[in-house]
């Protein structure tokens, strides 16, 4: 955080991007195949359901947003409920994998852009990429509250104590 805290604005937006990426990455690690995939709330969203869904919104904001591929182009469903489907082929380490490939290329398509470049890929037009690194900052720290709240859910449920991921 130390190094952050006098950075360039954009090292600070990866900064915090990279932060509640990781929480994300982490909040499935210790759990049973049976608890990540376990529903409590009436939509779909699991735990690993949720981890799938921000693999998306990577692939959606650093790949269709930058490069203007669309989502059947990337192979990526069209709508964001979809993205918390859950396949038989999923696992813990399958989903995690794919999150930190996701992650991995969002760092690569924006590693020689700057705030001010306009990215051509969105349906709203373009947008520049602070208004990228606001909108998915503010998704994946929603997200974190939501794998918070699912996992302490989760362990209370089965006796162990909880552990956050922020």
């Amino acid at each position: 955080m130390e190094s952050a805290i006098n950075s360039s604005a954009k090292d600070q937006f990866e900064y915090f991007v990279d932060e509640h990426r990781e929480a994300l990455q982490h909040c499935l690690d210790g759990l049973t195949e049976e608890q990540a995939r376990r529903s409590l709330v009436p939509s779909k969203t699991t735990l690993l359901g949720l981890v799938k869904h921000v693999t998306v919104v990577e692939k959606v904001w650093f790949d269709e947003a930058v490069t203007g591929r669309s989502r059947a182009e990337i192979g990526i469903p069209e709508t964001p409920d979809e993205t918390f489907d859950l396949t038989d082929d999923d696992t813990i380490e399958s989903v995690q994998r794919a999150h930190r490939e996701a992650c991995d290329a969002a760092r690569r398509a924006t590693a020689s852009l700057e705030l001010t470049d306009l990215l051509p890929g969105n349906r709203r037009g373009p947008l520049p990429l602070r208004f990228v690194y606001l909108h998915v900052l503010r998704e994946l720290a929603q997200h974190c509250g939501h794998a918070d709240i699912l996992r302490e859910q989760i362990l209370a449920e089965d006796g162990a104590p909880a552990r956050t991921t922020s």
